[in-house]
């Protein structure tokens, strides 16, 4: 039986992997703690990792996994941005969850708007104080608006589809765009120029870093929606604050930030938030801070693991590996699979 190191542990994750982990030969080493150069010593004697989208997995965390003889890392996540590839090409097998629910995260992005157009988290406030008045709750209709889709891939392409069922029209940005789809292409400053409501559904590489930034804000109407339920660094924080505190963003819905580490995922409700462009949107009431939790259904967590045990039973069994990320690759997250069905 294999013994594998799941750092990051939280009591949703146990229900699943504690379900499926006995079909596959592996026992689970919990560590509440994340992985980073300073804890990866917690998974010595295992023959394996699973981490998460927050932990630190750069060079020295992956020389010190390559002393231990731990060869292979399993992300129980989509994104892969947290991972030096560099370093762990030739060490160390990485491997992710490509897609786990696209309708969970989709779903949660329109749930953000809803919320923030019709006001329903502020009135949930007000009437537990048994506060009923309507000021200040105004809405607008979906129906007719232009949702903007930064990114179509699975989950962008299942949110097109939840928006069209609103009545609400759709453009989108995807430098790769879908091969034989219906969706209206445009160039990305047409779409920020025309839609009423953006939301993020790509993945964050060098190239979309920042993509919305202070000129992005510039070329959206006034009052637009901003939702970002991929990745926090695809937003300039101190950009978005700038824009809502000047009244040009309308609404905001979140479900990642860009310094989400030290926050997300815990109870931090005793301390003090030293980060200040946080704390002053957490402060705003048109703005709506989920701690990334888009991907938080029953079906999402059964199938990351699922799908997580599966890429490490391949990896034991010497069978290929479908969900390998590998530096080498002609584009990262694409592995060519040029080593008998290996990165390496």
């Amino acid at each position: 039986m294999k013994t594998i190191a799941f750092f990051d542990v939280k009591p949703y994750d146990r229900i699943f992997f504690d379900a499926l982990a006995p079909g596959y030969d592996m026992s689970m080493k919990y560590i509440e703690a994340k992985l980073n150069a300073d804890s990866v010593v917690l998974a010595e004697g295992c023959d394996g990792i699973i981490a998460f989208v927050n932990d630190t997995i750069d060079e020295e965390t992956i020389a010190k996994m390559d002393s231990m003889g731990i060869r292979v890392l399993a992300l129980r996540s989509a994104g892969y941005n947290n991972v030096d590839f560099k370093s762990a090409f030739g060490r160390v097998h990485v491997l992710r969850v490509p897609a786990y629910s696209p309708y969970a995260v989709a779903e949660h992005a329109m749930a953000l708007i809803l919320a923030l157009n019709r006001k329903t988290h502020r009135a949930y406030n007000r009437t537990r104080d048994y506060n009923f008045s309507l000021a200040g709750l105004t809405g607008f209709d979906l129906r007719g608006k232009t949702a903007g889709v930064i990114g179509t891939g699975r989950i962008g392409r299942v949110f097109i589809d939840i928006c069209r069922g609103f009545g609400m029209n759709v453009i989108a940005y995807d430098p790769f765009p879908a091969e034989g789809s219906d969706i209206d292409y445009v160039t990305l400053d047409e779409l920020l120029a025309r839609a009423d409501v953006i939301s993020l559904h790509c993945p964050l590489t060098k190239e979309t870093h920042h993509i919305l930034d202070v000129r992005a804000f510039s070329l959206m109407k006034e009052g637009v929606y901003i939702i970002n339920t991929s990745r926090g660094a695809l937003i300039d924080a101190e950009a978005l604050l700038d824009s809502v505190k000047r009244h040009h963003v309308g609404a905001v819905g979140l479900d990642v930030y860009e310094e989400e580490e030290a926050y997300f995922f815990e109870d931090v409700s005793g301390e003090i938030m030293e980060d200040d462009t946080l704390a002053r949107l957490l402060s705003m009431p048109n703005v709506l801070v989920t701690g990334h939790q888009a991907f938080l259904t029953r079906e999402a967590l059964e199938n990351i693991a699922r799908t997580t045990l599966d890429n490490l039973g391949a990896y034991y069994n010497g069978a290929p590996l479908a969900n390998e990320v590998c530096y080498q690759c002609s584009k990262l997250g694409t592995c060519d699979h040029k080593h008998k069905d290996r990165c390496f």
